[in-house]
């Protein structure tokens, strides 16, 4: 029990903040979307019991079984496209009786432990870098053959995340950066007109109000009628009404702004600034050096979920389908994120 517990002690923080964010989602989620009970249940249980797994775990093991790990990713990405189920187009879920995983959702953090051990094994040159790119590039595209922009875009992050906290030179990242800033404007060609759509919807949704910029206008409206108290529990309009699609996922935050108000989002803001305030603790005393750069593609990767899921309900960004971290409603995500919060904790080398 005594070593069991030494992990907590070590880092309380992050298991405080990541249970009270869970309590916090339960409750608005049985006001904005109480049909997703009891189900939901079972993953929040899922994904504390992985919690306590992953964390118990010494990150060494994770550095010894990281190949395997990045194969295992590999097949599980490929499964959804064999028995996958068919929803809005995309083919990204496993049924499993009346739940259903998102393998490129639960692949994230075995992905980066990969990538972290393959950077940090050896001395980072050209022809090192470009490998990695390239054997990280493989699951990336299984992800965007779902499709899932999204999820592909906060995984290539956390790849980010993991390069920029090695040593090395310098002008190896500029480059990099410069040739994608080049290619970027190509991808164009190569999105689905439903996501051409979201990006014009972005510059001007009253363009097309009942269509493309439906979604955007319904939360701009959420956000804004909140005011500082909010409507309460049960009492939003957007939310309770239907007009606000996907209020327990995709528009979590909407949902909380309009019926907590002002002060709502703010206990929100100030539990995941602590989150990530503890997360960058984890990178500042990791146990090696492929532990740190772990701790540093998490810390991106779920920064860049949460940045780009509020900027979407605000209307600053395209609707891309990022759930909030610990917040909405996605089991995958939960999940997900739950199990690379298990893997920091083991990554911590001091308190």
């Amino acid at each position: 029990m005594t070593q069991f517990l030494n992990v907590y002690k070590k880092e309380f923080g992050i298991p405080l903040v990541s249970f009270f964010l869970i309590g916090f989602s339960l409750i608005v989620l049985r006001s904005v979307a109480s049909f997703i009970f009891p189900n939901y249940f079972g993953y929040v249980f899922v994904a504390i019991a992985l919690f306590i797994f992953f964390s118990q775990i010494d990150f060494e093991i994770y550095r010894t079984f990281s190949v395997f790990l990045y194969i295992g990713s590999i097949i599980f990405l490929i499964l959804p496209l064999v028995i996958g189920q068919v929803t809005r187009g995309a083919v990204r879920w496993i049924p499993l009786g009346p739940w259903s995983i998102q393998p490129s959702e639960i692949v994230r953090p075995f992905l980066l432990v990969f990538i972290a051990d393959f950077l940090t094994k050896k001395e980072l040159n050209s022809k090192r870098f470009v490998l990695a790119v390239f054997l990280f590039a493989i699951p990336v595209a299984l992800i965007l053959k779902q499709p899932s922009l999204g999820v592909a875009v906060l995984t290539s992050l956390g790849f980010l995340g993991t390069v920029l906290s090695l040593k090395y030179d310098k002008k190896l990242l500029l480059t990099a950066l410069f040739v994608l800033v080049f290619l970027m404007p190509f991808s164009w060609l190569f999105l689905a007109p439903y996501q051409k759509m979201r990006i014009e919807a972005l510059i001007d949704p009253t363009k097309d109000p009942s269509g493309a910029g439906y979604n955007s206008i319904q939360s701009m409206i959420a956000v804004g009628s909140g005011k500082i108290t909010g409507r309460g529990l049960g009492r939003g309009v957007q939310t309770q009404l239907s007009f606000l699609p996907e209020r327990h996922t995709d528009f979590i935050f909407a949902s909380i702004a309009e019926e907590l108000g002002f002060l709502g989002v703010l206990v929100v803001f100030i539990a995941i600034f602590f989150l990530f305030y503890r997360i960058g603790s984890v990178f500042s005393c990791p146990k090696n050096y492929t532990a740190r750069a772990f701790s540093s593609g998490i810390f991106l990767t779920l920064f860049a979920q949460t940045f780009v899921h509020i900027g979407m309900n605000m209307g600053i960004i395209p609707i891309t389908g990022v759930p909030l971290p610990l917040i909405s409603s996605g089991g995958s995500s939960l999940v997900s994120t739950m199990i690379m919060l298990g893997m920091l904790l083991s990554a911590k080398s001091c308190v």
